[in-house]
């Protein structure tokens, strides 16, 4: 009877102990659900769409861009010519600084010359001698005049330098997709073009113009 007894009260003190790791195990599972969130596939909370796209940012950059390089660009020769007169007023009027350079909104029209890796000399009608103009036409855009030249698009809003670089590259390849993408290099020289963008001015009589705009005439 004693042994029984025994039995008795391990058998009962094993079914509490279990219950109570029953109850435990349950109250972790809920606080696990609960704390849980289910993320699905190309979702919101998708690490993947979390993950910086530069082309997506480009996209949507663009469009403001064009339109603040349009409503600020003035004619290249009164941009030339407030250039000679007073450098640093044509700054202040039109420029945004990047670093140690001033990038410049400009418009012209003028005849394409010779081009070389797309990148296409300009001949405008009226521009101070030695003031020389050319135009990038791709395929592959270079330089971050259309990232710079808004001026609110800072390092500090990305997570690192290669973000940063790589953002500029992404306005750029939008620019090429809306801009450029009909357009046959090969037929450019001797044609007209009326083109509006920015550059960076490093030296004030050699543009190299990145276009938000680019009209082939006839």
């Amino acid at each position: 009877m004693a042994t029984t007894g025994t039995v008795s009260a391990h058998s009962s003190r094993a079914t509490r102990r279990n219950a109570i790791i029953a109850v435990v195990a349950v109250a972790v599972l809920g606080a696990i659900a609960f704390d849980t969130t289910v993320v699905s596939i190309g979702g919101e909370g998708d690490l993947r769409q979390q993950a910086f796209d530069p082309d997506r940012y480009g996209a949507e950059q663009f469009p403001r861009i064009r339109d603040f390089v349009s409503g600020k660009a003035p004619e290249a020769v009164a941009l030339a010519e407030e250039l000679e007169a007073d450098r640093a007023a044509a700054v202040e009027a039109y420029g945004t600084m990047a670093g140690a350079f001033p990038v410049m909104p400009v418009t012209f029209t003028g005849t394409v010359g010779e081009g070389t890796s797309g990148i296409f000399n300009v001949a405008v009608e009226g521009l101070p001698e030695g003031t020389g103009v050319r135009v990038q036409t791709g395929p592959a855009i270079n330089g971050t005049e259309l990232r710079d030249i808004v001026g609110d698009i800072s390092f500090g809003a990305f997570k690192n330098q290669i973000e940063y670089q790589d953002a500029g590259s992404g306005i750029n390849r939008a620019m090429a997709a809306e801009v450029l993408s009909d357009l046959d290099r090969e037929a450019l020289t001797g044609r007209t073009v009326t083109v509006t963008g920015a550059f960076t001015m490093i030296n004030p009589k050699n543009w190299l113009v990145t276009p938000v705009a680019f009209e082939v005439q006839g």
